[in-house]
């Protein structure tokens, strides 16, 4: 292995976010569903390489830890970029649903119900 790819590959994610160490939001955890949206026809600005990248990943929604997987980036990174993203309106984040434990509770009840009768 090149001593300069890995050294490069330690600047690189201080380079894609620009120094920042944490994202602007809080909006994203590791099971956080992240979409593309159409771009705002306002927006001129042309995003970096990375968040074309992203975009195009997201085409279709892709959960933050199966993005970062496939960035081959830290999720932290990937946050950062993400909330940049967000802002701008290029994509959409949505939280996991909340699975009620009640019904968690009923089906716990009836597998233990089931095996009581084996």
């Amino acid at each position: 292995m090149n001593g300069g790819d890995s050294a490069g590959r330690l600047v690189r994610p201080f380079t894609l976010t620009g120094g920042r160490t944490r994202p602007s939001r809080a909006d994203f955890t590791l099971i956080t569903s992240v979409a593309t949206v159409d771009p705002p026809p306002d927006r001129a600005a042309r995003p970096q390489p990375e968040h074309v990248r992203i975009l195009r990943l997201c085409a279709k929604p892709l959960v933050v830890a199966e993005l970062a997987a496939q960035l081959d980036l830290p999720v932290s990174v990937v946050c950062i970029m993400l909330s940049d993203l967000l802002e701008a309106g290029r994509i959409v984040a949505r939280a996991p649903r909340e699975i009620s434990r009640t019904s968690d509770l009923d089906l716990l009840q009836k597998v233990r119900e089931g095996l009581d009768r084996l």
